[in-house]
C-alpha cells in the first residue's frame, strides 16, 4: 500500500473541469464549456496538465476563477497533474495557496515571458521615436503583467517575489514536494 494523502481530499477524484495540452483558444473554449456545466453548488475542482501556452488565455481563465469566487464565494481547487509549465503556472495562480494541489511526481516551471519581434524603422526621422516609445511601452507593460502574476503566484507562500524574479530567468523546476515545502501548494496527492 502506497502513503498518499488522496484519502484527506476526496473532492479532488473527480474533477469538474479537466484541462490537458497547449493553453490556447481551445483549451479556453473548454474551460468555459465545462465551467457552465458544474454543478450549481459547493466547491469546483479544476484540474490541468499542461507544457505551456499562452499566458493571456491563462490569465482570462484565472479571472473566470477568480471572478466565481468572488462573486459567489464557492470555492475552487486546482490540482495539478504531471505537468504545470509557464501558462500553467499562470493558470495556478489565479487560485489561493491553501487550494492549489499537485499529483505526486508533478512539477511546476515557471519563467520570465519571452517576445520575439522584428522592429522595422522606415521614414522621416521625426516618426521613429514614437515607434520606438510603442515598442518600450509594450515591454514595459508586459513585464507589470509578469510580475503581477509572479506575485499572486507567491501570495501565501515561503517564496518571495525577488526569489522568484531571480529564479524564473532561468526556468525554474519545481518538484510537486519541492512546492509544498515553499508553500505553493496546500498538497501533493
Amino acid at each position: 500500500m502506497t502513503d498518499s494523502n488522496a484519502a484527506r481530499y476526496p473532492l479532488l477524484a473527480i474533477p469538474h473541469i479537466q484541462l490537458h495540452g497547449t493553453v490556447d483558444d481551445m483549451m479556453y473554449a473548454r474551460f468555459k464549456e465545462q465551467l457552465a456545466a458544474v454543478p450549481a453548488e459547493g466547491p469546483i475542482v479544476v484540474s490541468l496538465t499542461t507544457l505551456g501556452g499562452d499566458p493571456e488565455m491563462a490569465r482570462a481563465m484565472g479571472d473566470s476563477i477568480r471572478l466565481l469566487r468572488e462573486y459567489t464565494g464557492r470555492e475552487a481547487l486546482f490540482l495539478g497533474k504531471v505537468a504545470v509549465y509557464s501558462a500553467g503556472a499562470t493558470f495556478m495562480s489565479a487560485f489561493p495557496v491553501e487550494c492549489r494541489f499537485l499529483t505526486r511526481n508533478s512539477r511546476l516551471m515557471i519563467h520570465e515571458r519571452s517576445m520575439t519581434s522584428t522592429l522595422q524603422l522606415s521614414g522621416p526621422l521625426h516618426t521613429i521615436p514614437p515607434i520606438l516609445k510603442a515598442k518600450l511601452n509594450e515591454i514595459a507593460d508586459s513585464i507589470r503583467i509578469q510580475e503581477e502574476g509572479f506575485a499572486d503566484l507567491v501570495r501565501g507562500s515561503q517564496v518571495t517575489l525577488d526569489e522568484l524574479k531571480k529564479r524564473a530567468p532561468d526556468n525554474w523546476y519545481i518538484e510537486a514536494n519541492e512546492a509544498r515545502d515553499l508553500g505553493l501548494v496546500l498538497d501533493v496527492i
